[in-house]
């Protein structure tokens, strides 16, 4: 279903009620994350017109969710676009695109730039205010394939939306099109923001792969299928019920059991040992904070733990 379309403004007025045209749209960066957000944004009713991307695994996502959008440069996109430009490109690669794109006199006023970014708030799009243009911190907080797969993916999750307050009805719009659900991150808390995520996300794909990898020295040939009923319950207590969702040797202070852990992947697999330590660490404190771990019965428990830290440490 085609969904109400949005109007810029100039960055110094308001956004008012939505018109019934849809945005031109391009986007700069045809990645995972925006080959997909452009493919939504066409799903929504809006018209990308043009795209940049200049590897092979770029114009291979071209050819699967923007066949009809042709491949033009950078400069060339942010002229087409003359109502929302979408830059998707790494977080250390984002200040220097804006800035050649401000130097090019590709900006104009009336268009919106927008970056997708989690790290990055609206000081990077410095050079987009310059030129009169309105910027936009717009992160979707999934983690994406840049295949059609993530398009079904998408309906439900939330956007950390940084925005001036005049464009946050445009927003807010802009958000509700790509059926998500917009989150308002300050500035100065874009960092704690995507630190946050990296950290449950990205870490999260760590620690599943170390323990698939465990698994497979233990003998287990099919570690997904012991894995994954357990770590969905896991993950689905957790959301759930936070640090109550704890159990395991660390929350009842089963000293024996994690030295056994510990020597057992010494022997097995060293590298594995220093991040077992760091999170046995902060699980420990977490279970004595929310009071599943009591601290006297907490202590030879940290006390192995600080045994293996210098250990790893010598």
């Amino acid at each position: 279903m085609m969904s109400v379309s949005l109007s810029p403004r100039p960055a110094d007025q308001a956004v008012g009620a939505p018109t019934s045209r849809s945005l031109t749209v391009g986007v700069i960066g045809v990645g995972r994350v925006g080959a997909v957000l452009a493919a939504a944004l066409a799903t929504a009713g809006h018209r990308v017109v043009a795209a940049a991307g200049g590897s092979a695994a770029s114009r291979a996502r071209m050819a699967l969710l923007l066949a009809d959008v042709p491949a033009r440069s950078a400069t060339s996109v942010a002229r087409a676009a003359t109502d929302l430009l979408l830059v998707a490109v790494p977080d250390d690669a984002l200040a220097g695109v804006v800035a050649g794109l401000a130097e090019a006199g590709a900006l104009r006023p009336g268009q919106v730039v927008a970056h997708t970014s989690g790290a990055h708030g609206l000081a990077v799009l410095a050079p987009v205010v310059v030129a009169g243009a309105t910027p936009l911190a717009l992160h979707p907080a999934m983690t994406f394939t840049g295949t059609p797969d993530d398009l079904p993916r998408l309906p439900g999750i939330s956007y950390g939306l940084t925005a001036p307050a005049q464009l946050r009805p445009f927003a807010t719009r802009l958000v509700a099109d790509l059926n998500g659900v917009p989150e308002w991150v300050a500035e100065a808390e874009r960092p704690l923001y995507h630190a946050a995520l990296v950290h449950g996300a990205n870490h999260l794909i760590t620690l599943v792969n170390e323990a698939a990898d465990r698994l497979r020295d233990a003998g287990v040939t099919q570690p997904g299928r012991v894995l994954t009923p357990l770590l969905r319950a896991a993950l689905d207590n957790a959301l759930r019920l936070g640090d109550d969702a704890l159990t395991g040797p660390i929350s009842r202070g089963d000293t024996g059991t994690v030295e056994r852990h510990l020597a057992q992947l010494a022997a097995t697999a060293p590298e594995s040992v220093g991040p077992y330590l760091a999170l046995a660490r902060r699980t420990a404190d977490r279970a004595i904070a929310a009071g599943w771990l009591r601290p006297t019965d907490a202590q030879p428990l940290l006390g192995v733990l600080s045994g293996w830290d210098r250990k790893v440490a010598a």
